[in-house]
């Protein structure tokens, strides 16, 4: 069996003034983010960066799935195409995964090969068996995933080839050691999450997924350590950049370039290299939504759109002054939400119930109190360039 050693360095060198830099410097944004919109703003916009996630996900993995189709198989709606409802099956799947993790429905200890059986178990348990048929490159061999379960033969993925299927037991206890959060500093642990990202993705412990729970994971791991993910997305940035992603990945899988490149077994400037690439791409993202998610811009493209649909009388007169108080209070109950029309009661419940049907605005209950909705249909009107690729 291999020695442990072959994984080192877990961690680039701590003490680099650019890796902690980018980790204070995504400490501030991502916080300035959290506090610019209402409880219950953030809330719906969660769903949404749920959907982001997933659709940038998939398409690192070279699968395209538009939101709308997303948002239809959430709603059970799925494709008569037998390749589009697979997409589909795929794409509910991963949300319902990142949604158990925002919920806190996940086991207790993160960085643990305990919690990276849950998310395969979990995502793969959602797919039908058909799915989880793998073929060889040669197609002369067939093999079955298990959800949950690491893989039991050995692997060659490019230029790499992981770890024996013996020794994996033995690398993630290392992995769970070496990432243990609480003995890190609060800088510490965000460089920790990148770094975590690639030595899984260099383990490579299941057959198949392990980029998509590496990505999965670096979600749960930024939640752990209290940068709120619920308003960004790191595939986002990834599917942007993947060739330079996957290039900095497989640089960091090379062995150490010389007496110069740290003391582990495998390049310690490539592993900093690929971090600093991570924590860029992470602060990149947050400033993006940061921009998208600006309280009184996002409100202006609101009204815009509210007012040309009201202009075509798609929507009753009063709609924009009812969507605008809801947006500024967070939520409404229903009473004052109507009476935020300008009109009687009775008309002021007509705008409501309107804006509640097209999904303009939402409830849990059916009478509960209504806060803003983002329908995928309108989220390049409301978010600009949140999709692209």
């Amino acid at each position: 069996m291999e020695s442990l050693a072959l994984i080192e360095p877990l961690l680039p060198g701590l003490r680099n003034r650019v890796s902690t830099d980018l980790a204070t410097q995504l400490w501030a944004e991502s916080s300035a983010l959290n506090s610019n919109l209402q409880v219950a703003t953030i809330l719906g916009i969660g769903d949404l960066v749920r959907t982001m996630n997933c659709y940038y996900s998939n398409l690192i993995e070279g699968h395209r799935t538009h939101p709308i189709d997303i948002e239809r198989a959430l709603a059970q709606d799925f494709s008569i195409d037998p390749q589009q409802r697979e997409l589909q099956l795929e794409a509910k799947a991963h949300i319902e995964v990142q949604r158990e993790i925002d919920l806190g429905n996940a086991p207790e200890s993160v960085v643990s090969g305990e919690y990276l059986k849950w998310i395969h178990r979990e995502f793969c348990t959602r797919l039908p068996p058909e799915m989880l048929v793998l073929t060889n490159a040669e197609g002369s061999r067939q093999i079955q995933i298990v959800p949950g379960e690491w893989r039991t033969g050995d692997v060659i993925v490019g230029r790499h080839i992981p770890i024996s299927a013996p020794a994996i037991d033995s690398f993630i206890n290392r992995f769970a050691t070496g990432y243990r959060l609480e003995r890190l500093s609060q800088i510490d642990r965000v460089i920790a999450v990148a770094a975590a990202h690639h030595r899984l993705v260099w383990i490579h412990p299941f057959y198949d997924g392990n980029g998509r729970v590496a990505r999965l994971f670096s979600h749960a791991m930024f939640r752990e350590i209290g940068i709120g993910t619920s308003l960004w997305s790191i595939s986002r940035g990834l599917a942007r950049s993947k060739d330079r992603y996957r290039a900095v990945l497989a640089n960091a899988d090379l062995p150490r370039w010389n007496d110069l490149d740290g003391r582990g077994n495998l390049t310690a400037k490539g592993l900093q290299a690929f971090c600093e690439f991570f924590l860029n791409t992470c602060i990149d993202q947050v400033q993006f939504m940061r921009s998208c998610l600006d309280p009184q811009q996002l409100l202006t493209r609101i009204e815009v759109y509210l007012g040309e649909e009201i202009v075509a009388k798609r929507l009753l007169p009063g709609s924009d002054r009812v969507v605008a108080a809801v947006f500024r209070s967070g939520e409404l109950d229903r009473g004052r939400a109507a009476a935020a029309s300008g009109y009687q009661e009775r008309q002021g419940r007509k705008v409501l119930q309107q804006l509640l049907a097209a999904g303009l605005l939402v409830s849990d209950t059916p009478k509960g109190a209504v806060r803003v909705g983002f329908p995928s249909t309108l989220l390049e009107r409301y978010f600009p360039r949140l999709f692209l690729g």
